[in-house]
């Protein structure tokens, strides 16, 4: 298995990560990314919408990880907020998503960063066990709020 940064020649294999991602979080309702979307925001703007690691195993995407860079922060360093972190099912078990947290944290230290950030659904048991077995403490200090507009 390979960890590395996805490439535009990826985004059909990304895409169906992301598809799945929806899929397994239930929100496949709203899901309205596209191939396209993918192209465009993340591998043909400038700076991109998102940046995206990828693993790599047998010639096929495996597993995927999705973040952004939050540039201001109090302690005038960014931090990495993770959107997205799928693993397909038959990779799952394998090590995929510890060598991708462990690739991003190293990007983020790399880039001066504070911390890395995500949100995780209270009804993912097994992502908030995954989270803790990295050493990842949740957080309670703060409640997310979300306005729809």
């Amino acid at each position: 298995m390979k960890i590395r940064r996805a490439t535009k020649t990826d985004v059909d294999e990304l895409w169906v990560l992301m598809r799945n991602l929806a899929v397994f979080e239930k929100y496949i309702d709203s899901f309205a990314i596209t191939p396209d979307i993918v192209r465009a925001s993340g591998f043909e703007k400038s700076p991109p919408d998102f940046h995206a690691l990828v693993a790599e195993a047998d010639g096929h995407l495996v597993g995927m990880l999705v973040y952004y860079f939050l540039p201001y922060t109090a302690q005038n360093r960014p931090a990495v907020y993770i959107k997205e972190l799928y693993v397909s099912e038959p990779a799952r078990g394998r090590g995929v998503g510890s060598a991708l947290m462990q690739v991003l944290k190293q990007t983020a230290r790399e880039n001066r960063c504070t911390s890395v950030k995500w949100t995780v659904a209270p009804w993912n048991e097994p992502g908030i066990r995954f989270y803790e077995k990295l050493g990842a403490s949740q957080n309670t200090d703060w409640l997310n709020f979300e306005w729809q507009v």
